[in-house]
């Protein structure tokens, strides 16, 4: 789904600033309570916050059969794999933006890394989550990459996954997510917003954020703590 430029800048530009607990709030006013939040064992890599339109690309389990092959023959036959079983259509064209949501049936292998979550990253990637693996995790850290999985992996895909379909709905920590929906990440999770309330949804988390800040900012001086971001 194609969003038209300026509402993906509007749509950035709105939730940018907004927690996920705030998120979390705006989805409440919303009369969606029961939507959105991605499991609690989504969790982030590292403490960051991202925002990002929803890329979405599925992987099912490999339905094939794994030859005896000796480890030379073995690297010949990774090759291939990955030219035909488990691809990556779905990087190329990445915008500015995009949040990468990634339904990989729950398998336990390290479909994104160190290279191509940075391949991805500087083509315009603000984040990545997976209902899957990720490997290569400390490079990942090292690299600020922003990372929400289920599980870390060590293994490679071959022999375990294979692509799908991208730019469908796919189904990732319990939440429905289609293509354009606006995704928010931080340390308390996931959490995605439909498209279609997408700015309501900010109009309500931004009275939510606001209302905190002065709330807490009285309980900074009453403190007499140094103010910072979080209540200016």
């Amino acid at each position: 789904m194609k969003i038209p430029k300026e509402e993906r800048r509007e749509l950035l530009e709105l939730f940018s600033d907004l927690r996920v607990a705030d998120v979390r709030d705006g989805m409440d006013w919303n009369m969606m309570h029961h939507y959105g939040s991605m499991d609690a064992d989504i969790r982030p890599l590292f403490r960051t916050h991202a925002v990002g339109i929803a890329r979405t690309a599925r992987y099912v389990p490999y339905q094939g059969i794994i030859p005896q092959m000796t480890p030379d023959e073995y690297s010949e036959w990774q090759g291939w794999y990955y030219n035909n079983v488990c691809t990556y259509p779905w990087t190329e064209g990445i915008e500015d933006g995009d949040f990468i949501v990634i339904d990989q049936s729950g398998v336990d292998a390290g479909l994104m890394g160190s290279h191509n979550g940075l391949d991805c990253f500087v083509k315009g990637a603000r984040g990545f989550v997976t209902n899957g693996g990720v490997r290569d995790t400390d490079e990942l850290i090292l690299q600020k990459i922003p990372f929400w999985s289920k599980m870390i992996s060590q293994s490679m895909v071959q022999g375990r996954l294979q692509f799908d379909a991208w730019n469908v709905q796919v189904s990732v920590g319990g939440v429905v997510v289609n293509p354009g929906d606006v995704v928010v990440a931080d340390g308390d999770g996931v959490i995605v917003v439909p498209r279609k309330i997408a700015y309501d949804v900010a109009k309500y988390a931004h009275k939510e954020l606001m209302r905190d800040k002065a709330e807490r900012r009285k309980l900074y001086e009453a403190a007499g703590m140094e103010l910072d971001d979080t209540v200016l």
